[in-house]
């Protein structure tokens, strides 16, 4: 790091420090050389008993074969997203899930830094999850039956291909093979796996989603499989989703972004009907049907890597592609009109109608986040619409700017000056997304997906 001019130390050190993940980084000998606040909370430390000292006497139950960042300083290879257990030097026992990457000055090996999560309170958020679950599944059958809001009559469309794959859903939703169903976000995949499992036999028990990319991959097979006392630190017997769904259907969406190795295990499910919870050497027979949901093509799915061809064969028994809005245009203005009139009721307005321009406009459009982008389009509209007709002006700042033609092409504004327009559609992003969360800062970053200090220098560069 002796490298680095004290200015260029100074501006990294900063920047560091205001990061809310744990950094951790050593030099080539294994000394901490930088230890965040953050990396401090996680580790029960005070920065002082671990800065400037080896690794190992900081952490004394680590060695060079444990520790991941002493093994990047021998290897020189990065190491992802691995859980690491360690005991302080207080004797407290610490959980976090690891990236640890090798730093390189040119050509010089230098060091490494490694970016903590605290997975103890992951490990909680499971915890919590899992326990909301069981709360559904003890309550009565009619209780169960209301966590489907949705049929398939409520899909709407009168689209040719949607309405026979709605005719064929209904038959198929008799059987008990799984399915796997395909669509961009926003078609409607939930809605319409939520209206297979209304018309199955299984109606009358439970359905439990869980979407597969929401949940760090290092829990999603505690929360799947369950879990038995001592499997790890704090863990208790507790079901999974797997058989809190026992007699009804498990939907997991997003299945592409399940973890290969977990994958091989519910294909032995989808086998044997047979699960093992985390830490136990029993299994346990479970009767339910999964149904799974991607938004990415099954054959680039397959291509990537990101599904194994035995549990795509496997799902593959059924299998259901919804259609984006923009391949059934006639559908928009039909929709539209749904939406108006259901907003009518709920907002307590008036609304008969759309202009001529609006028309025009909502059935060139393209509509990249389908049938919702088009619902919180027209609910933003008839917020702020003053008269009886749904008009251009209405549309939310970031459509209005750059609007569609009858063929789906963008008219370019006045002005084509570049800068000054990226910076138009960036302040538009940022007044939407911090009155979308009350003016809450780190709400608007996670909206805007920029890191929150981001947002901040933004604000104070551009007046908002």
């Amino acid at each position: 790091m002796g490298q680095l001019t004290a200015l260029t130390q100074e501006v990294l050190t900063a920047i560091l420090r205001s990061i809310d993940e744990g950094i951790h980084v050593v030099n080539t000998e294994g000394k901490t050389i930088f230890y965040n606040e953050v990396a401090a909370k996680h580790d029960g430390m005070d920065i002082d008993e671990v800065l400037g000292k080896h690794l190992i006497d900081s952490f004394p139950s680590l060695t060079e074969e444990s520790s991941t960042l002493l093994k990047v300083i021998k290897t020189g290879k990065p190491i992802y997203n691995q859980a690491q257990v360690y005991v302080n030097m207080h004797g407290v026992r610490i959980d976090t899930i690891n990236t640890t990457l090798p730093i390189y000055l040119g050509e010089e090996f230098v060091g490494a830094v490694e970016i903590a999560k605290d997975y103890s309170r992951m490990k909680i958020l499971a915890e919590r999850l899992l326990d909301l679950q069981k709360g559904f599944s003890k309550g009565s059958l009619s209780k169960r039956a209301k966590q489907v809001k949705y049929t398939l009559n409520d899909i709407k469309t009168m689209n040719l291909e949607l309405l026979n794959t709605k005719e064929e859903a209904r038959k198929l939703a008799r059987s008990d093979s799984p399915i796997l169903v395909y669509g961009e976000s926003g078609t409607g995949k939930e809605l319409f796996v939520q209206g297979i499992h209304h018309e199955s036999h299984r109606s009358d028990g439970p359905f439990v989603a869980q979407n597969c990319a929401a949940i760090p991959e290092t829990l999603l097979e505690s929360i799947l499989f369950g879990t038995v006392k001592g499997s790890y630190t704090g863990a208790v017997d507790r079901k999974g989703l797997f058989e809190l769904a026992d007699g009804g259907t498990l939907f997991l969406d997003e299945l592409h972004t399940m973890p290969i190795e977990l994958q091989a295990k519910l294909l032995r499910i989808l086998e044997d009907g047979m699960i093992r919870r985390v830490g136990s050497a029993h299994n346990i027979s479970v009767n339910v049907r999964v149904i799974a949901a991607m938004n990415v093509h099954p054959q680039t799915a397959l291509k990537e890597n990101m599904i194994r061809h035995d549990l795509y064969f496997r799902l593959n028994v059924f299998t259901f592609s919804l259609p984006p809005l923009r391949e059934r245009r006639e559908d928009i203005l039909y929709l539209t009109d749904i939406f108006i009139r259901a907003f009518n009721k709920q907002l307590s307005k008036g609304i008969q109608s759309v202009e001529k321009n609006l028309e025009i406009f909502l059935t060139g459009y393209q509509w990249p986040g389908n049938v919702r982008e088009l619902k919180h389009t027209i609910e933003y509209m008839m917020n702020v619409c003053e008269g009886n007709h749904l008009k251009v002006v209405d549309l939310p700042v970031i459509l209005r700017q750059y609007p569609a033609g009858a063929k789906g092409n963008i008219h370019p504004p006045e002005n084509l000056s570049l800068r000054r327009n990226l910076e138009e559609v960036e302040k538009s992003l940022i007044v939407n997304a911090l009155d979308l969360s009350k003016g809450n800062i780190n709400q608007a970053a996670k909206l805007l997906e920029i890191p929150r200090q981001t947002l901040q220098y933004k604000l104070k560069k551009i007046p908002y």
